[in-house]
C-alpha cells in the first residue's frame, strides 16, 4: 500500500477485510452481515452526486439492476410505478433477437454505472468492501420475453418449451453482455461480484439444468478468465438462486465461492449438501424485520447457531422491502456482530 493510504488502483485502502474473508473461505473473528437492497434506501449520503443519484434511482433493486443490462442491449424500457421496469416491445419471435445491439458493446453503454461505482468506492474511504451486481442470464430473458415481472414465467417457459435453440441463443448473447460488464464493475472498483438468479424458482430442476446453470457458469469461468487477462486481482463471486433449493449442489459446484441461500432453506441441510467447500450467505426471513427487535435478536442466535461461525456471511434471504424500519435494519446488524462474537468464545 502507498504511503498516503492509497491502495495500488488509488482508491483508499480497506481497513475491513472480515466479509472478503468469510466469502473466500477464511477464518474471520465474527460473521460479517449485509442487506440486498440497502444502498439506495437506506444510504442517503451516496446520493448526493448526480452521478450516483442516476445509479441508485436504477438500483434500487434486483429487478431494476435488470433493466441497465437490457437498456444496454436496446431493448426499451419503462419505469412503471409500483410495477417496476416494463417493456413495451418484449421478444416474441426468433427474429426478435436480431434487434438487439451487440452484446460486447453493453459495457461501452454502462459508463456512468462504472462511474458510480468508482465514485461509491471513493466514497466509502475504505470502511467496507464493495460489492457488484448483475441478473443471471435466464433472470434476464424472463424480462425480456415476459416484458416485465410475471408470477408464472409463462411466456419465457413457452420459449424455452417452443423454441429451445433460440432460447440458448439469446442466453448466449445475454452471457456474452455480462461478462464484460461485470469485468468492468471490477475495473471501476467492485471487490466482490453477486449474480443473482431471482426467478430460478420457475424452473423445475431439468429446465434449471438446461437453461440457466450453463450459463450461470459460464459467467463465472470468463469473468475470472478475463480477470486475469486484464491483470486485475481476483474477487470472490456470490450466486443467489432464490427457490433453487433443488439445486444447491450444483450451485456448489458452479465456480463461485459463496452461494445465497432464501429462507426457506434449513441451514443446517444446506450445509449438509454443499459441504464445506464454499460460503454460505443468508437467509433471515425479510419480513423478520417486522419483529421487535429484542425477536430479531433471538431469530439471529438461531440463525447463526444453524450456519456455524465459519464460511458464514449473514444476511436476509431475500431484498429489504421499503417500508422496513432502518432502525431494525440495525438491530438486525448489531445482533449478528455480538452473537456472532460470543460463538466464537464457546
Amino acid at each position: 500500500m502507498e504511503a498516503n493510504g492509497l491502495g495500488s488502483q488509488g482508491f483508499p485502502e480497506l481497513k475491513n477485510d472480515t466479509f472478503l474473508r468469510a466469502a473466500w473461505g477464511e477464518d474471520t473473528d465474527y460473521t460479517p452481515v449485509w442487506c440486498m437492497r440497502q444502498a439506495g434506501r437506506y444510504l442517503p449520503e451516496f446520493r448526493e452526486t448526480r452521478a450516483a443519484q442516476d445509479f441508485f434511482s436504477t438500483c434500487r433493486s434486483p429487478e431494476a439492476c435488470c433493466e441497465l443490462t437490457l437498456q444496454a442491449l436496446g431493448m426499451e424500457v419503462t419505469m412503471v410505478p409500483g410495477k417496476g421496469p416494463s417493456f413495451p416491445e418484449p421478444l416474441r419471435e426468433d427474429r426478435d433477437l436480431e434487434r438487439l445491439r451487440d452484446p460486447a458493446a453493453v459495457a461501452s453503454e454502462l459508463g456512468y454505472v462504472f462511474q458510480a461505482i468508482t465514485l461509491t468506492r471513493q466514497q466509502l474511504a475504505g470502511r467496507v468492501p464493495l460489492i457488484g451486481f448483475a441478473g443471471a442470464p435466464w433472470t434476464l430473458m424472463t424480462y425480456m420475453v415476459e416484458g416485465g415481472s410475471s408470477s408464472t414465467m409463462a411466456q419465457a417457459k413457452r420459449w424455452l418449451y417452443q423454441r429451445p435453440q433460440a432460447s440458448h441463443q439469446l442466453l448466449r448473447i445475454l452471457t456474452d453482455a455480462l461478462v464484460p460488464y461485470l469485468v468492468g464493475q471490477v475495473a471501476a472498483g467492485a471487490q466482490a461480484l453477486q449474480l443473482f438468479e431471482s426467478h430460478a424458482g420457475h424452473l423445475g430442476p431439468q429446465l434449471f439444468n438446461k437453461f440457466a446453470l450453463p450459463y450461470i457458469r459460464d459467467v463465472a469461468k470468463r469473468v475470472k478468465a478475463r480477470l486475469q487477462e486484464s491483470g486485475l486481482a481476483p474477487v470472490p463471486m456470490i450466486i443467489f438462486a432464490k427457490d433453487g433449493h433443488f439445486a444447491l449442489e450444483e450451485l456448489a459446484q458452479a465456480g463461485y465461492e459463496v452461494v445465497g441461500l432464501d429462507w426457506t432453506v434449513a441451514p443446517e441441510k444446506a450445509r449438509e449438501r454443499v459441504g464445506k467447500t464454499v460460503t454460505l450467505q443468508g437467509n433471515l426471513d425479510p419480513c423478520a424485520l417486522y419483529a421487535s427487535e429484542e425477536e430479531i435478536g433471538r431469530l439471529v442466535q438461531q440463525m447463526l447457531n444453524d450456519f456455524g461461525p465459519q464460511r458464514y456471511i449473514a444476511n436476509l434471504g431475500h431484498g429489504l422491502y421499503p417500508d422496513m424500519d432502518p432502525e431494525h435494519v440495525g438491530a438486525f446488524v448489531d445482533a449478528v456482530h455480538r452473537y456472532s462474537r460470543l460463538l466464537r468464545q464457546n
